[in-house]
């Protein structure tokens, strides 16, 4: 019929693409007039929409209308500048068009030849990367390794841990998966105990070792070393080591150099986990976090935190990417072909899960050439500034205290606790947690370190300024007298 929508038409995607780009425009225009989390009950949609789909086409405006109505109250708005929890997902201009650009060509770029250019791009803009991030040169898809983009850091580490056990494996037999060692500290991210369950790993052969808060919750050398040399004098088989650039926590730095050795003299697979800190050592006055990732076999860093590329793009390289195809590729009659049976291409689907994949490397690409390495070093360097002024205020306020020193873009800090009352002091801060985050203004979170319910306010928003800064700052403070006039 005249006027229905059409599944494509070109001539339709311009005039309903415009008034979706407005509609979003709108969106970031009026961001910070949403509550930064959800206000909503569970189950508040199914309240509101039908129980069943419509049987005709509805219009593009009664849509829109109800996102705005009854989806954008559902909403936490990731990209408010008043959002300081967890870690940044950043969106940006080009990170978008390149979202778009991606949506709009719409391949499924499982192999080379499916379509060549999306292979190829996301090989050279890796490389791009690598360079800037100083990664050895093993990383480079010039030699024997190279990168690949993951949807997210849970799948990067998985794969490199489903590689790395199945390269043991071949060595000792696959009747030795009882065997095979799983070592990280008690912070490193809960994703990695997903991928051992995914793995086959053996529930008691996963060792969480514990970080030392002498050293702002990174991992002792000596602590790996005496664990390793532990279960291998039992027989067992250490084989996968995950060590993190920026803890979720407290963003603690594991010491690599030290690490990686001990790793390496025991034939252990050394994954680096950089997920939001890496983005920051494209700086070469934090690129010294990096120190020691030449022995690492595997390193992860997810452009979508920090790095104005829309979630998800998670990048990762390998030193032996022979080692993920050998557990990760199969080979169908149906996907055979000659640039592929000749090893003359890369086909990313024997690097990953999954075997479809869409055309992430275009957005990164855009992000990478609309900004350039300055303009995105210096977006980095404006929110660490932007931290040291709120860990400046906190520390200022005798009422609060710093908890641990701040090297990125995360300040962890709580309410003092009163004399002897730590039970209390954790009450206190849960308490502020909950009162900030419901007045909608601002939304932060929250961990444990050493058993204390400690406060984590992440800066990394693209629209976040030094007012918001500020802002957060008072509603923290109007809403710790609150809670302490009535105590």
């Amino acid at each position: 019929m005249e006027g229905e929508l059409k599944p494509m038409d070109a001539e339709q995607l311009r005039e309903y693409g415009h008034k979706m780009v407005d509609f979003i425009a709108d969106y970031y225009k009026n961001i910070e007039n949403f509550p930064v989390l959800s206000q909503v009950q569970p189950g508040y949609l199914r309240k509101l929409l039908p129980e069943t789909a419509p049987a005709h086409s509805e219009t593009l405006q009664d849509v829109l209308e109800d996102v705005q109505t009854k989806i954008l109250p559902g909403v936490t708005h990731w990209q408010s500048p008043d959002y300081f929890a967890y870690f940044p997902s950043n969106s940006s201009v080009a990170g978008f068009l390149g979202e778009m650009l991606s949506a709009g060509i719409n391949m499924v770029g499982f192999s080379w030849i499916t379509s060549p250019a999306a292979t190829e791009l996301e090989m050279i803009v890796l490389d791009w990367l690598a360079k800037a991030l100083k990664l050895p040169d093993e990383f480079l898809s010039t030699g024997q390794g190279g990168g690949v983009i993951q949807g997210t850091a849970s799948e990067a580490v998985l794969v490199v841990i489903l590689a790395a056990r199945d390269k043991v494996l071949r060595r000792v037999g696959k009747d030795a998966i009882s065997k095979l060692v799983v070592y990280c500290s008690d912070q490193t991210h809960s994703s990695l105990q997903k991928a051992c369950q995914i793995g086959g790993i053996y529930p008691e052969n996963f060792r969480v070792l514990k970080a030392d808060p002498s050293r702002d919750y990174a991992l002792s050398p000596d602590t790996l070393s005496e664990a390793v040399s532990h279960d291998m004098a039992t027989g067992l088989i250490p084989f996968f080591f995950c060590a993190t650039i920026g803890t979720t926590s407290s963003t603690a730095v594991d010491p690599l150099l030290e690490l990686g050795k001990i790793a390496k003299s025991n034939s252990i697979w050394f994954h680096v986990d950089a997920a939001y800190a890496g983005s920051a050592c494209i700086c070469p006055e934090y690129r010294g976090y990096m120190n020691g990732v030449e022995e690492a076999d595997s390193f992860n860093m997810n452009a979508h935190k920090w790095f104005l590329t829309n979630f998800d793009c998670s990048a990762l390289w390998v030193k032996d990417r022979s080692a993920l195809i050998q557990s990760l590729s199969t080979n169908p009659e149906y996907l055979k072909n000659k640039a592929s049976q000749e090893n003359l291409v890369v086909d990313y689907k024997d690097w990953q899960v999954p075997l479809g994949r869409r055309f992430r490397s275009l957005k990164l690409w855009m992000v990478l050439r609309l900004y350039g390495l300055e303009k995105l070093q210096a977006y980095i360097r404006n929110h660490i500034e932007l931290a040291k002024l709120f860990e400046e205020l906190v520390a200022q306020d005798k009422r609060f205290e710093i908890v641990t020193p701040r090297k990125f873009s995360l300040v962890c800090f709580r309410l003092r606790p009163p004399p002897s009352n730590e039970d209390y002091a954790n009450k206190l801060n849960h308490d502020l947690l909950d009162s900030v985050n419901s007045t909608g203004k601002l939304f932060i979170s929250h961990t444990l370190l050493s058993d204390r319910y400690i406060l984590r306010f992440a800066v990394g928003a693209p629209l976040t300024e030094e007012r918001h800064i500020v802002g957060a700052w008072k509603v923290l403070q109007d809403e710790a007298a609150t809670l302490l006039s009535k105590c």
